[in-house]
């Protein structure tokens, strides 16, 4: 099996992936080939913490149409990316492998208020540490959050599973021409607004020089295989990006 080339990375996985193909609520299957995948990386020696998405269950404003205030809205896709992760962290605690929940809201019971200094500590000991609540704010996307405690960690690279497996210079289901790209700066993506991630992502991002690493979950181990540098998905920006 191949050394991975990052020792510290940030995970962050849509919820709608944790719904594999029933499009909605958990599909415990893709979340045990997940948590089989986490387990392999753990034991390379890498460090992983992982944000999960809500969007399985509900996405905010999104889902609200309109017919909520954009806080409480937000405040309940929250509460979806804390089920993710309690999900999560049973599969993988059955599996055998080390969790820590924390929360960016407080909610004793269920998991530990976040607190970097914590958080780092899990990591170091090996611990597969889960981030859930966002940033504990309304107005920011989960993205945001995983660039956010990325930045806070100090993660080398972020890994972006979602549904499409890489950058692309158009909308490929609609454009059978379009190209994808093996590497792209944040420059050139916001100039051509290639908009993987929202704008304070994206931006925050290119400010703390954190790359993305784009990539299909499609299949799992696709995360061990980004985090060995086989070549999948797309890099984007980098540590010497400025």
């Amino acid at each position: 099996m191949s050394e991975p080339v990052y020792k510290r990375v940030l995970l962050k996985l849509s919820g709608e992936a944790l719904a594999g193909d029933k499009g909605a609520g958990l599909d415990f299957a893709m979340i045990s080939r997940v948590c089989d995948t986490l387990k392999e990386c753990r034991e390379l020696g890498v460090q992983i913490g992982l944000v999960v998405g809500g969007g399985n269950f509900w996405r905010g404003a999104k889902n609200s149409g309109g017919r909520m205030e954009r806080a409480r809205a937000d405040h309940m896709g929250m509460l979806a990316t804390v089920m993710n992760c309690l999900a999560v962290a049973d599969v993988c605690e059955q599996k055998g492998i080390p969790v820590q929940v924390y929360s960016a809201l407080e909610m004793p019971a269920v998991a530990e208020l976040y607190t970097r200094r914590d958080a780092v500590k899990r990591l170091e000991r090996g611990d597969v540490t889960l981030f859930s609540a966002g940033t504990g704010s309304p107005y920011f996307s989960t993205d945001t959050a995983a660039v956010l405690r990325a930045a806070e960690i100090g993660a080398d690279v972020i890994l972006l599973a979602k549904n499409v497996d890489g950058v692309y210079s158009a909308d490929p289901l609609k454009d059978p021409d379009a190209v994808r790209y093996e590497r792209i700066s944040y420059e050139e993506m916001l100039e051509k607004r290639l908009m993987v991630m929202d704008l304070t992502a994206t931006s925050m991002a290119m400010e703390n020089r954190i790359p993305v690493l784009l990539f299909a979950l499609k299949d799992p181990d696709n995360i061990r295989r980004a985090l060995c540098g086989e070549a999948v998905g797309t890099v984007i920006g980098g540590r010497g990006e400025t």
